[in-house]
């Protein structure tokens, strides 16, 4: 399986009384569907999946999956803590038309999951008993818990284990991943701002919480790393570098439904204890995306 280009995590649109708005999802389905985005990772953090129950997160996948354009790549993400749910998450999935989970580092217990050894125990376990291939999430930002290269070499050699999702943002991390994986074994990225630089040193696409904005930015990012057009590249790079740090590092999830807002699509409000932004935010992000509708 492949997994080239640009995924947006989706944002979850919820209504006034904090209940899963289904139109909604569909209305900015449908709209990303005119674009070239790959297709869509449903239920990671950016769709607040923490704050979702396991029925609002098969409400989401049915929504998604029916509304998604032949050809979009549908991915779930299932990773919570123990195996056990990890893999009846991932299985129902499957069996709802998803192709790959993704699959967060476990990070509860971080005194006793911190080590390559348990990290590699709980993905080989999940991958053993699951139904599609796995992709592991790091985000080290969030979790506390920051999956050391050596594991992710050991667990790539599984063969229901094709790729990750490296969110930290550090570049060496990247470089040094696609140094040392298992050959076939895919690195996408989560951050943005080093999307293009992430993109030279070999990543194969990346998964951006941005993109439920301004899809068509970081598009341009990867047409132009296909057509080797480093000007464009540069430039596409530079004029996304503070809008999507502000609605992922700055203001998180609040601040990347406003702006998707501010672009045409639904954001909404996020679910308590999140709260939108608030007026200065809310200016901030407005400046950052007047040239970046659509």
């Amino acid at each position: 399986m492949k997994l080239q280009g640009i995924f947006p995590p989706i944002a979850t649109p919820f209504d006034h009384n904090g209940e899963i708005y289904a139109a909604k999802v569909q209305h900015n389905v449908e709209k990303w569907n005119l674009t070239t985005l790959s297709g869509y990772v449903v239920m990671g953090s950016t769709g607040e999946s923490v704050m979702l129950t396991p029925d609002e997160k098969y409400t989401m996948w049915g929504l998604v999956a029916k509304h998604a354009a032949a050809g979009k790549l549908l991915i779930a993400g299932t990773g919570v803590e123990s195996v056990r749910e990890t893999v009846a998450l991932t299985n129902r999935a499957a069996d709802m038309g998803y192709k790959a989970a993704m699959v967060r580092t476990p990070h509860y217990y971080k005194n006793l999951v911190n080590r390559a050894e348990a990290q590699m125990l709980y993905y080989r376990a999940v991958a053993d008993q699951s139904k599609i291939p796995l992709i592991i999430y790091n985000w080290p930002q969030a979790t506390g818990v920051d999956i050391p290269v050596e594991a992710v070499v050991a667990i790539s050699e599984h063969p229901n284990v094709i790729a990750i999702k490296e969110s930290s943002g550090s570049l060496e991390k990247v470089m040094q991943m696609i140094r040392e994986v298992k050959p076939g074994f895919q690195v996408l990225v989560g951050s943005a701002p080093t999307l293009w630089p992430s993109l030279l040193m070999g990543a194969c696409g990346a998964i951006l919480a941005y993109a439920n904005a301004a899809p068509y930015s970081v598009i341009a990012i990867w047409e132009a790393y296909r057509q080797r057009d480093e000007a464009a590249g540069l430039d596409w790079q530079n004029r996304i570098g503070r809008p999507s740090t502000l609605v992922t590092t700055k203001y998180g999830v609040p601040g990347l439904k406003y702006a998707m807002d501010l672009n045409g699509y639904y954001g909404g409000p996020p679910r308590l204890p999140l709260t939108v932004p608030t007026p200065a935010a809310k200016k901030e992000i407005e400046e950052a995306f007047q040239d970046l509708k659509g």
